[in-house]
């Protein structure tokens, strides 16, 4: 299938090339995907097809934790209050209590570190149903966050690729490439009308009044700030910008044929870009470790191009 070229888009004719750059590599290794990278500070930003609502996997963790971190603020949840999880009724998923044979007690703001830190789905789903999937999406559209929309919880993403492969996930993945050529999807949860769905630009711009303190409560976004810097996933934004000068705070998401990472990218002398890598790939595989770096390319060279 022949793919179209992406609108891309720059603040200052200089940064247009880049973001060109950026979309030509991402189509080499078969990445098709949505980019926004945007200084936070100055509001220099470079991207392409910045607008398209994409079904987020992991990185509905990053607007759950606002909202739970926001009630705890609030003094409406208590942060130390103990949930069981039962392994016969907890989530599915590789990491964090998720993979654990036997129940686990864990206060409410040790769920929202694992849900960040490790992408535990059981500890998010927990999260979920203390909350309400409701609540949370309501909370987004009262900040303002209308390309964000929460409407499931983690495990529906399972559930329903599981239902229509007859739990083959090797099938599921087939049917999700052919359906999203198709531009139809018979797993719902990859549907963009019924899926956790937000934008690179939503996504940037939650980033960006994450980082000013101009959403929430300053003590909710403080805590999901260092709780997304300890983030032990860094194969995609990350990996080609480790240096002692240069933090990454991010939150991956991978399903199927999603690999996504959101992110701020600090270095010491002040500069603070926020990056929205959203991409699929129609490519048969579970690992695809040149569109993860074809990521990090990007978040590179979006932040050299981008600093002060």
């Amino acid at each position: 299938m022949r793919q179209r070229r992406p609108e891309c888009l720059a603040s200052t004719p200089d940064l247009l090339p880049v973001a060109e750059a950026i979309a030509e590599q991402w189509h080499e290794v078969g990445a098709l995907g949505h980019l926004l990278a945007r200084n936070i500070d100055t509001g220099e930003e470079l991207g392409f097809d910045v607008d398209t609502a994409v079904p987020l996997a992991s990185v509905a963790k990053v607007p759950l934790a606002l909202v739970v971190l926001d009630e705890i603020a609030e003094g409406a949840l208590d942060p130390a209050m103990p949930v069981t999880l039962d392994p016969a009724t907890k989530s599915v998923g590789p990491t964090g209590v998720a993979a654990f044979r036997h129940p686990a007690t864990v206060a409410v703001v040790d769920l929202v570190h694992q849900a960040l830190t490790v992408s535990d789905n059981a500890s998010a789903d927990a999260l979920f149903d203390l909350v309400g999937v409701e609540v949370v999406d309501q909370r987004l559209r009262a900040w303002g966050c209308e390309g964000i929309r929460i409407r499931h919880r983690m495990q529906r993403m399972y559930d329903c690729a599981a239902g229509v492969s007859n739990n083959d996930f090797g099938l599921a993945l087939e049917l999700a490439i052919r359906d999203d050529i198709a531009g139809h999807h018979s797993i719902e949860t990859l549907n963009p009308a019924y899926a956790n769905v937000g934008s690179a630009s939503a996504l940037v711009a939650l980033l960006q009044r994450v980082w000013l303190d101009r959403i929430s409560r300053p003590e909710a976004t403080a805590d999901l700030r260092r709780m997304m810097g300890l983030q032990v996933f860094n194969q995609r934004l990350s990996s080609d910008l480790r240096a002692d000068t240069v933090r990454v705070s991010g939150k991956t998401g991978s399903f199927l044929y999603l690999r996504h990472e959101i992110g701020v990218v600090t270095a010491d002398s002040g500069d603070r870009v926020a990056i929205a890598a959203l991409t699929r790939s129609h490519r048969r595989a579970s690992i695809a470790h040149d569109i993860d770096l074809a990521i990090g390319a990007a978040a590179r060279a979006a932040f050299e191009s981008l600093r002060r």
